[in-house]
């Protein structure tokens, strides 16, 4: 038995790799349904990979998973849309413009660099000087997605254990047994995708030292009346010196647009609302793109928390996949911020990769 702590879409799609393979996996997630945390809390977006820095995991997990992804949706019926995206640059942002679009080239994502006309045609209500036009870029409903994934595991024969936390970890003469207050699990190998969590599940575990570095991001939303103000996905041009990819806008399949992520470092895993942002904070972010919103336009919308292994004084960490050097039984997916919704499934095929070197290895003795 694999046991996969975390029933995100990290810890789902891991299991259905392995599950493809023929092992035998079980999914240990906290909460009473699957995907409640950072999975379903974000802006939903399927991204391209313009962003990443050469060789990082974040950058090839992305492109890789991107088509699988849609791929997936398809065949899943998940509701999904390829609606592209603009990220768009004011007069003085032009040179950070050509810097993202060096990092999009070297990622292999596709990409145009268009003019203001280019811009009016498909977002008329949006200002620009210039912009990247990246024709990859989509959105999906990553609820529909996480339940997908939970039944596509357990039509593979996968356990998916909801309610059941993690609180200890034995050692076993051929792996460890894992502990939840229902159960006793023998199992060859843990597989730790427990995003927030990811550091207190490698502490049970007796494994390296990790550590997870909460970070809020807050939504607005724009009224029914304005919402025709955009028409897809706007972004802002992600500067070097700053955190995120900024605060864009997402329009959904169903009409409703969101403006956010913000970010803001939390010392509490589930500090979700205390000292939110008021509404009246998305307003200049919001007139930057759009110059037609006015503050009867914006309510305040959704949060979510997104898993960082960096902290506020650092700009940037990559995904950490990898076995534990401490614990032979434990491999991490830790980190797993965007784009891991769009990574997913490339994540999953890793980490299975991973745990068959990682059940030879244990039988070895390494």
């Amino acid at each position: 038995m694999i046991v996969i702590a975390g029933g995100g879409v990290i810890g789902l799609a891991i299991a259905r790799a392995l599950a493809l393979t023929g092992s035998e996996v079980c999914v240990l997630e906290r909460h009473g349904r699957c995907g409640t945390e950072t999975s379903t809390h974000n802006s939903g977006v399927i991204h391209a990979g313009l962003y990443y820095p050469a060789g990082s995991l974040k950058g090839r997990l992305c492109v890789e998973g991107r088509e699988q992804l849609y791929a997936y949706c398809t065949q899943e019926n998940v509701p999904h849309v390829r609606c592209g995206k603009l990220v768009v640059a004011q007069a003085d942002e032009l040179s950070e413009l050509e810097r993202v679009a060096g990092l999009a080239k070297g990622a292999g994502a596709t990409i145009e660099l268009v003019d203001q006309a280019f811009v009016a045609v498909r977002e008329p209500y949006v200002r620009a000087a210039a912009a990247l036009w990246s024709p990859d870029t989509g959105w999906l409903e990553a609820e529909a997605l996480v339940r997908a994934l939970q039944a596509d595991v357990e039509r593979h024969d996968g356990h998916v254990l909801v309610g059941s936390p993690l609180v200890a970890v034995e050692p076993a003469p051929a792996g460890l047994i894992v502990v939840t207050p229902q159960e006793r699990i023998e199992a060859e190998l843990l597989i730790n995708a427990a995003g927030l969590y990811v550091d207190d599940v490698s502490r049970l575990a007796g494994g390296d030292d990790l550590r997870i570095y909460p970070c809020r991001g807050e939504y607005a939303t724009l009224t029914a009346g304005a919402s025709a103000l955009v028409r897809g996905l706007v972004y802002p041009v992600p500067h070097a010196s700053g955190h995120g990819l900024g605060t864009h806008f997402t329009r959904t399949i169903g009409g409703e647009v969101w403006l956010g992520p913000t970010v803001h470092y939390v010392d509490d895993k589930q500090d979700y609302e205390r000292d939110r942002a008021p509404v009246e904070s998305f307003l200049e972010p919001a007139r930057a793109l759009v110059p037609d919103i006015t503050l009867a336009d914006l309510r305040l919308g959704g949060t979510g928390i997104r898993p960082k292994l960096h902290p506020a004084s650092e700009r940037f960490a990559d995904f950490l996949i990898r076995r534990d050097s401490r614990n032979p039984y434990v491999i991490h997916a830790a980190g797993i911020e965007s784009p891991g919704l769009t990574a997913c499934l490339a994540v999953g095929e890793m980490v299975a990769g991973l745990a068959g070197d990682g059940l030879r290895s244990a039988v070895c003795g390494e």
